[in-house]
């Protein structure tokens, strides 16, 4: 019976973690972003209730229907920014894919080179469209605060 080196299995399981470890970077990043996203999300909701609860039972006619645009847009960013979570979240289900299928081809037999790739490209995708969703939500919230790029209404005295 053939002696097994344990330094081999030692070099195999160091040179593993060598290459799970470079995706972890990538999580990282995606974690910073779902963060960021989590963020913008709240401050939307936020405005959202402040609107639906303090203000809008206090106005009547023009006024009411300019705060109605406003709601429809912060229902909008609300939309966009859950998508861009959701996309960035399965980015980051992929790449957790990514680590433990390059972690286990040190193990098994089977070249998992392929897998290993495709999980990689699917994790760029999503990810990739998720920061558009970002840039587009990014985008409707400066144009609804910048009056050249969206003429707003007149500020209502709320006091």
């Amino acid at each position: 019976m053939p002696l097994i080196d344990p330094d081999s299995h030692i070099a195999l399981i160091t040179h593993a973690i060598q290459l799970a470890i470079a995706p972890v970077f990538l999580l990282t990043a995606i974690g910073t972003i779902i963060n960021a996203l989590t963020g913008r999300l709240s401050r939307a909701v936020d405005r959202r209730r402040q609107i639906e609860d303090e203000i809008l039972p206090k106005l009547e006619g023009e006024a009411r229907n300019d705060v109605g645009e406003e709601l429809a847009l912060l229902a909008q960013r609300i939309r966009i920014t859950i998508r861009a979570i959701a996309l960035a979240v399965i980015s980051a289900l992929f790449v957790c894919l990514l680590i433990g299928t390059a972690f286990a081809a040190a193990f098994v037999s089977l070249d998992l080179s392929r897998p290993v790739a495709l999980l990689f490209i699917a994790a760029v995708i999503a990810l990739t469209i998720a920061l558009l969703f970002f840039m587009h939500e990014v985008l409707l919230a400066a144009r609804a605060v910048h009056p050249r790029m969206w003429p707003q209404p007149p500020r209502v005295d709320r006091t």
